[in-house]
């Protein structure tokens, strides 16, 4: 957070419309964590909210357009050999598919909120061709809702968003441990699943 403030310090609106056009494009930056941050700033008047909304969702759909224009013109060919020097390996153009297959161009949209998706879906609808209209359709939608969303969640919090943030700092190893173990044990329930229902289904019958 110290990062981002002394950014917001020196360049002011410029790390929003920067910072969420290079995230777009799947440059390493902490989008969501920047709008809350000015969003939080402005409820103590160092930035103005329309404005926030503004450079956050411009700087967003610039980048995300920027990718679509690359993945229409380069093509599936351009990206299997060289995707990797854009975060796309051939392993995440795979799973790009799958996703596509399943959601249709309603991806698109979700994307926003699904970390380490949104950076790349841009690209991946110019390689499937997806129709511009439709694409602008989703992404325009899709991108303002999320900007709003962080922003606003800045906004609201106020005075205790760097405490939260800071407990949500102090936590996260606990969380992600914890995540870990039910992640574990959900896979082991899924391998076991017909021995340990069977075995509650002879329990039943034995009390029955």
């Amino acid at each position: 957070m110290e990062w981002i403030s002394n950014l917001f310090d020196l360049y002011g609106y410029y790390v929003l419309f920067l910072g969420l056009f290079a995230e777009s494009v799947a440059l390493p930056f902490p989008g969501e964590l920047a709008m809350a941050i000015s969003g939080h700033l402005s409820s103590g008047g160092s930035f103005n909210l329309p404005l926030i909304i503004v450079c956050s969702y411009t700087g967003a759909i610039t980048g995300t357009l920027l990718t679509y224009a690359l993945g229409y013109k380069l093509g599936t060919p351009f990206f299997e050999k060289y995707g990797k020097y854009f975060f796309l390996n051939q392993k995440r153009l795979d799973t790009l598919s799958v996703w596509f297959d399943r959601y249709g161009s309603r991806l698109i949209f979700i994307s926003y909120f699904v970390p380490g998706l949104r950076h790349f879906t841009g690209y991946f609808s110019g390689i499937l061709r997806v129709k511009l209209r439709t694409f602008l359709i989703y992404n325009c939608t899709g991108g303002f809702l999320w900007v709003l969303t962080y922003v606003t969640i800045g906004k609201i919090l106020g005075p205790s968003f760097e405490r939260l943030l800071h407990l949500a700092t102090q936590y996260t190893g606990a969380a992600v441990a914890v995540a870990g173990i039910l992640l574990v044990l959900f896979i082991l329930f899924k391998r076991n699943k017909e021995a340990i229902l069977g075995r509650f289904r002879r329990r039943g019958r034995q009390k029955g």
